[in-house]
């Protein structure tokens, strides 16, 4: 179905995370051509667009993953019927099994094609993968460096153990779901409940000292902040400690101050 627009230049790709080099794909065009999958983001769907002030259209991969390069610049045509201009990273690949790249593009769209060099940052190249990579090895400095912003996660709340307003620090269970985990560990963040941040320290991983379940809680540093229901996002600042397994509560709870006493200054 054609979408009546007056949309001139696009840029497309996936755009997990939104991240620098995504940016200067993106400056200069009225609008992005999405192509979503599943799981594992640093950016899931319709959030990618908190992070651009352009025009933000999806295509699904399993809606267009059999056409060819030829079909789907077809496609491109009759959903942006004034498209003038086509704005696409160097490692661009589309149509069934990838058979088309950025040369092939410029060679099947009529018009002006545009693709933008690898970017990198102090020498690091700007990719997604390269962000995930350092999320799992708890790397959050350069993750958030080559976002050009703080890793944000989203969860539901849900209940938790029981064992943080008894036994150790009150807590906020979330359920989180397709985004890319960092580490397990703790860390200095920031928890956004509303409209407002809170500073916080927060744990992801298995609980190994107490029931042994995987958790993503968050503790809101200095404030009782009651009942809270709904979503909840976190930022991540940086890494405190890695997972480990204590054999007393009581030991727990010491490490735990400590924990926010150190998340404390990260914040200040």
């Amino acid at each position: 179905m054609k979408i009546q627009n007056n949309i001139r230049s696009i840029a497309i790709g996936s755009f997990d995370g939104m991240h620098l080099a995504h940016r200067q794909v993106t400056a200069d065009v009225d609008a992005i051509v999405i192509i979503e999958r599943n799981g594992g983001y640093l950016t899931p769907g319709y959030k990618r667009s908190r992070y651009t002030d352009k025009i933000c259209c999806f295509y699904f991969f399993d809606k267009i993953r059999s056409l060819s390069p030829r079909d789907f610049v077809a496609k491109l045509k009759e959903d942006f019927p004034h498209l003038e201009r086509i704005v696409v990273g160097y490692d661009f690949a589309f149509g069934k099994e990838k058979a088309g790249n950025a040369e092939t593009l410029g060679e099947l769209f009529d018009k002006e094609v545009v693709i933008v060099n690898e970017i990198s940052l102090e020498g690091v190249p700007v990719h997604s993968r390269t962000i995930k990579a350092y999320l799992r090895e708890g790397n959050i400095f350069m993750a958030n460096k080559l976002l050009g912003r703080s890793y944000a996660i989203e969860g539901r709340v849900v209940p938790g153990q029981g064992l943080g307003r008894e036994s150790l620090v009150s807590t906020l269970n979330l359920k989180v779901e397709h985004y890319q985990l960092p580490l397990e560990g703790v860390y200095a963040s920031r928890t956004k409940i509303g409209k407002s941040w809170h500073p916080s320290v927060s744990f992801l991983g298995h609980r190994v000292s107490t029931d042994g379940s995987f958790a993503v809680e968050t503790h809101i540093i200095g404030e009782d902040i009651g009942s809270v229901e709904g979503q909840v996002m976190l930022e991540f600042k940086a890494l405190l400690r890695r997972n480990r397994k204590f054999e007393t509560l009581e030991k727990l709870k010491v490490q735990i101050e400590e924990d926010i006493a150190n998340a404390k200054k990260c914040l200040a």
